[in-house]
């Protein structure tokens, strides 16, 4: 019995290759619109769909292969029960469906990256019915019915057509294949539409769909297995230039030191262990907030992740010396920087930054993830600038401008501090950071013992109020002249009488910047 294909694609890529090979090996190709007309452009003997099922495309083509002729042919069971009931009806099997579907996502996602305002009608036009149908019924029949959705896979598949070695194993993968793309399709749809009519933020059920994007060494640990997977039409958002393979750790610790530099303008470097800073710093150059973010605490700076909000050349890879780096990120790289780089830090991993053009539809945007046993915890990103128009002073004594700036500086480094958080800062560096205690005056503690002769005349920015005043006493027995601070503690007025009495000028945001 001559063997059938079906095929109706979005994307014509390889289709006329794969079209001449299967027609060498005896296939009748089946296929309708504008796959139709490429395969005969090829001068191949394809056959209308309409021939098979005996009923005209309707709607403008929105009624194509939904037909029994067709459905039938794919969901067949190899059985004589089955081969009997097409042969009454005049019908045959259809061994191959190859099948790709409209590009929703790429509509959607290019209109974002345009500025383009896509009419409602455009986008559900995008949205395909046949061609789902189509690889889910394939797919389902794999035992019998093949199925191809990648036209990365066409190759391979004529190959084992052409060799025999079309087994039940490559159907089963293809199979999977295929109803991972439809899912990843509705979840684009599904997405696209939860944002227009659930714009809170906070969708009633969320749609993620991610593509593994590498295997790890491992995870935290060596008997933890770990893998890295991107949101479906996600570009990637490093690119690596050199060193080693990123490891779980490498990844964890890069995506929180990335966001540290960005929060500011001028040029600003974060050394950055275990996603907390041992270092933040501004500076007139690159090269200056690096070497004042690593006058912060250069001991737990080794083996650190460096992220830099400007391009790294030469003059900043000399700047690291002797310091082992795990990785370095950066916009971009001047080709002497890549040289030394490669020729003195050569297990250091190099990524450059690359831009983000919209969010991809599978990606949860603007908000958190966060895995717990029976499901996730999710929340809106902490995306909070210094809103400075927001804070009172709390004190007597009113910030001077130069602290004004500090504390400005400060409350932006804190909320990348994991809780309970202390900031101490001084023209737009970092010089002591308490990180996750179990009680705030011990951050303190730590923040002002690492600072030490550096807390005098520093500023501190605590990422949630003080509950009593001994923080407060403690930073500013060494030194610190000014504090920020969410406000809020049923002893507030026990706080800024302490402020008021040791001289220290406070201020309060009404906002906290806990990060656990």
């Amino acid at each position: 019995m001559t063997r059938r294909a079906l095929l109706s694609v979005s994307d014509k890529t390889g289709l006329a290759a794969l079209g001449q090979r299967l027609h060498a090996l005896g296939f009748e190709l089946i296929a309708s619109g504008g796959t139709l007309r490429h395969l005969r452009a090829a001068a191949l003997p394809a056959r209308a769909v309409s021939e098979i099922t005996g009923a005209p495309e309707i709607l403008g083509g929105r009624v194509k292969t939904l037909h029994p002729a067709i459905h039938g042919g794919i969901l067949a069971r190899d059985t004589p029960e089955h081969a009997d009931e097409l042969a009454a009806l005049g019908w045959g099997p259809i061994d191959l469906v190859v099948c790709n579907l409209y590009p929703f996502a790429q509509t959607v996602l290019s209109g974002a990256r345009d500025g383009l305002e896509l009419s409602e009608l455009t986008v559900i036009e995008q949205i395909d019915i046949g061609g789902p149908t189509l690889l889910r019924a394939a797919a389902k029949n794999f035992e019998r019915c093949t199925v191809a959705c990648d036209p990365a896979d066409y190759p391979a598949l004529a190959d084992a057509l052409d060799s025999d070695r079309l087994d039940l194993e490559l159907r089963r993968r293809m199979a999977l294949k295929a109803f991972r793309h439809t899912a990843r399709y509705d979840a684009a749809i599904a997405t696209w539409l939860g944002g227009r009519v659930d714009p809170d933020g906070l969708p009633q059920t969320l749609h993620l769909t991610a593509e593994r994007d590498a295997i790890l060494r491992y995870g935290e640990n060596p008997h933890q297995a770990a893998a890295a997977y991107r949101w479906a039409d996600a570009g990637p958002r490093f690119e690596q230039l050199g060193g080693k393979a990123l490891s779980y750790n490498n990844l964890v610790d890069l995506t929180a030191a990335w966001a540290m530099p960005a929060e500011f303008s001028q040029p600003a470097v974060a050394v950055v262990k275990h996603t907390n800073p041992c270092g933040l710093a501004v500076g007139e150059s690159a090269v200056q907030a690096f070497e004042r973010a690593l006058a912060c605490d250069p001991v737990s700076a080794f083996g650190s992740i460096v992220t830099v909000n400007r391009p790294v050349d030469g003059d900043f890879v000399r700047a690291l010396r002797r310091l082992f780096v795990e990785v370095i990120a950066a916009p971009g790289f001047t080709e002497e920087a890549l040289t030394l780089l490669g020729r003195r830090k050569k297990r250091c991993r190099v990524m450059r930054a690359l831009p983000i053009e919209g969010a991809a539809l599978g990606e949860p945007t603007g908000l958190k993830l966060r895995s717990m046993p029976g499901g996730l915890l999710v929340q809106a990103a902490d995306d909070r600038g210094a809103d400075t128009a927001g804070w009172t002073v709390a004190s007597e004594r009113p910030p001077t401008a130069a602290e004004r700036a500090d504390l400005a500086f400060a409350w932006l480094t804190v909320k990348h501090v994991k809780s309970n958080a202390i900031v101490l800062a001084k023209d737009g560096a970092t010089v002591g950071i308490g990180a996750g205690q179990m009680n705030r005056v011990q951050s303190v503690d730590i923040a002002t013992a690492q600072a030490g002769e550096k807390a005098a005349g520093s500023v501190l920015a605590s990422d949630a109020f003080f509950p009593f005043a001994d923080g407060l006493e403690h930073a500013a027995a060494a030194g610190v002249r000014a504090v920020i601070q969410p406000g809020g503690s049923i002893r507030d007025e026990e706080v800024i009488a302490a402020a008021n009495r040791l001289g220290v000028a406070m201020v309060f945001t009404g906002e906290r910047h806990f990060a656990h």
